[in-house]
């Protein structure tokens, strides 16, 4: 890089897990560039994830249902005032941390006269940028991230954590089931049939943790994700230490439940990621997804998985199916005993995952 940028534009949009991974980079920029602006463009949903971090300047939103709809009615009009502002901004560096069209695009019409992404970016995503890099995509996620940055001449720094609106941590510790800090977080559901994990397991989970001495179990998940759960939500129906919040929790809210709880359990989903950038215990059940690959960062002894070998996990095995070769006694034999965290102490570690 011929001189230090004074503007600096991360793209990486969604998904929200992806979102949580993706601060490392934003942190080995802030280290790389301690003066610069640096902004980061993210889907609207997923913008709390990110928007209270210090090494962050601006949250630049990508209001997706709105450039969608209106794309949809005929006009263009939401898009181009998205790419006027990008191109306002003038950004000196952009860099493409997802590796897709739609983010290749994004930094293409910023005009940006350095654009940095993947040489092997898919959906031809590689075709706006400037200067490309070769990162493997077996590479675990934050790890072919970094290696993007690092190809680029910005040091990687590995540091997970995340930080929690003000506010939502204030009414989580108000909350007097929830105070005691003793709670376990459980997030059952998935966009994707393959990364759930059987409701009726979950609720046979619940159970025992209740019988090991955690004060509540907290269900979490997005509104349309309910149906999925009818064994677990009829149980918190008749039990009330079961708190079901499914559809009701933002995604802030979510993240300071993750920040003073005891213990996250949860399939492949964002749930595992902030659990890593707060430092918190957790379970995590992977069968279609590659936990070397999507997994909790640097703590694979967390990971409950029947992945085979990359050579013959698609070979006659549904994804399904591996979810289903995970028993209850499998992830009931990983819960730790329930005591309180030292916020402040777990917070720090994740700065670097054991």
């Amino acid at each position: 890089m011929p001189q230090p940028p004074s503007r600096i534009l991360i793209v990486r949009p969604s998904a929200l897990g992806d979102v949580c991974r993706t601060v490392p980079a934003l942190v080995s920029l802030r280290a790389a560039f301690p003066h610069a602006q640096i902004d980061w463009l993210v889907q609207d949903a997923n913008a709390d994830a990110v928007r209270h971090h210090p090494a962050l300047s601006n949250v630049v939103d990508f209001h997706r249902k709105k450039l969608s709809e209106g794309l949809w009615r005929g006009t263009a009009t939401p898009l181009l005032r998205f790419a006027a502002l990008l191109r306002h901004n003038r950004y000196d560096v952009v860099y493409d941390l997802q590796g897709l069209a739609r983010s290749g695009f994004f930094a293409w019409l910023t005009r940006a006269p350095r654009r940095v992404g993947l040489k092997n970016a898919r959906e031809f995503g590689w075709l706006g940028l400037t200067h490309r890099y070769e990162a493997s995509w077996s590479l675990h996620t934050v790890d072919r991230m970094l290696e993007v940055l690092r190809r680029d001449g910005v040091p990687p720094v590995i540091d997970m954590r995340l930080y929690t609106a003000p506010a939502s941590r204030e009414r989580v510790l108000a909350d007097p089931e929830l105070r005691d800090g003793l709670f376990a977080v459980v997030a059952p559901t998935s966009r994707w049939l393959s990364k759930r994990w059987p409701a009726e397991r979950f609720a046979s989970v619940a159970r025992e943790l209740l019988r090991r001495g955690y004060s509540r179990v907290v269900l979490v998940g997005a509104p349309g994700e309910r149906e999925q759960c009818t064994p677990l939500t009829d149980l918190a129906a008749k039990e009330p230490r079961i708190l079901d919040r499914i559809g009701t929790t933002s995604i802030a809210d979510l993240m300071a439940l993750t920040e003073a709880s005891s213990l996250v359990i949860a399939n492949d989903s964002a749930a595992i990621h902030m659990a890593v950038g707060f430092g918190r215990p957790l379970i995590g059940l992977y069968g279609a997804t590659d936990p070397k690959a999507d997994g909790p960062y640097q703590r694979d002894a967390d990971v409950v998985s029947h992945v085979p070998p990359r050579a013959v996990r698609h070979k006659g095995i549904s994804s399904n199916q591996l979810m289903h070769r995970i028993s209850v006694e499998e992830v009931i034999e990983r819960i730790p005993s329930p005591r309180r965290i030292d916020p402040v102490a777990a917070h720090l570690a994740s700065a670097r995952p054991r």
